[in-house]
């Protein structure tokens, strides 16, 4: 008796188990084909920073303001690919190459290497929290894979670039653009573009607008690297 009682609740269980899955699964892929034409409302990240002011009784004003794809600087473009991601263009969500460097640069006993593409930061910002558990790192891949293949590359950086936390409560390149140069994010300079790309590591203990030496050299380098790359002529393979 009781062992039938047993096998009908597992049964159960494991019903109620592949029902959650198969309704999360549904929900996530609707969700990105929705904001493969919509925009995004918000991004996770910003509900995240809104309950810490919350938390902490420190109130932050979120400033936001999307923008489409011919409204943002081309020089912003390239610049956050050069800075983040330069195989962006050719890999399906998770750059293999930079995972290989950062897995043995870890087993030579280096600094842990960050490996992360834009478009896994895309999704990490648009659906999910922040924080490195395997359970969100799981989730980030499934959303990467359902980004890449419902969304363009271009739309993918589109999304990126205006959902990206660029100082405490500034998100998006609009406000970023506004916030730090007084410009809008259709008017950013090469040199202005890549000082945004390079605090991008740190948005929150760092300044585009008054660079520390370390944030100069870093935006020297990207420079470089948007010239390596052969101009915003690059951009043309999204």
């Amino acid at each position: 008796m009781l062992k039938r009682t047993l096998g009908r609740f597992l049964r159960q269980l494991w019903r109620l188990v592949w029902r959650g899955v198969l309704l999360f699964v549904l929900l996530s892929v609707a969700l990105v084909l929705l904001f493969r034409v919509v925009p995004p409302p918000g991004s996770m990240v910003m509900v995240e920073r809104k309950i810490q002011s919350w938390i902490h009784s420190e109130p932050i004003s979120l400033q936001r303001q999307w923008r489409s794809w011919d409204e943002l600087s081309s020089n912003a473009k390239l610049a956050v690919i050069a800075a983040e991601d330069q195989r962006f263009p050719v890999h399906r969500g998770f750059d293999l190459v930079e995972l290989r460097r950062a897995w043995q640069a870890n087993q030579d006993g280096g600094r842990l290497r960050g490996a992360s593409t834009l478009s896994q930061q895309t999704a990490k910002n648009v659906f999910l929290w922040s924080g490195r558990s395997w359970t969100r790192k799981g989730l980030e891949a499934w959303f990467t894979l359902l980004i890449e293949t419902f969304w363009s590359k271009q739309r993918i950086l589109e999304v990126y670039l205006n959902v990206a936390e660029w100082d405490a409560g500034v998100f998006g390149l609009e406000a970023a653009s506004r916030h730090y140069f007084g410009v809008s994010a259709s008017a950013l300079s090469e040199r202005q573009a890549s000082l945004l790309a390079a605090i991008l590591p740190s948005p929150r203990t760092r300044s585009a607008s008054r660079p520390d030496a370390q944030v100069e050299r870093r935006s020297q380098w990207i420079v470089r690297q948007m010239r390596n790359l052969g101009g915003t002529g690059y951009l043309q393979r999204l």
